[in-house]
């Protein structure tokens, strides 16, 4: 499923599948700057977005071999829900 198929789902919901689209990019806006903040997302049966540091490290350029330093960063983690793993199984 792609974020059109969302939409498409969505649609059968809502009246009109611009409002759909509306609703998911509200969703999807939500989470990012929820995440910009540093701040977790919990949909409870769902799972959680969060944040997560990534320590600076050395690399490898493939194509050279050479050394390249990765600097630090945060990254986005998704952890799911018990209940979403057990219906995943």
């Amino acid at each position: 499923m792609n974020k059109g198929d969302l939409i498409n789902e969505v649609a059968k919901i809502v009246s009109t599948k611009k409002q759909a689209q509306e609703v998911v990019d509200c969703v999807f806006s939500s989470i990012i700057d929820s995440l910009k903040r540093n701040e977790p997302v919990q949909l409870i049966g769902f799972g959680s977005f969060k944040t997560a540091k990534r320590e600076a490290r050395i690399g490898r350029n493939p194509q050279t071999g050479a050394e390249i330093k990765i600097e630090a960063r945060m990254v986005p983690k998704f952890v799911p829900a018990k209940a979403l793993k057990e219906i995943v199984k």
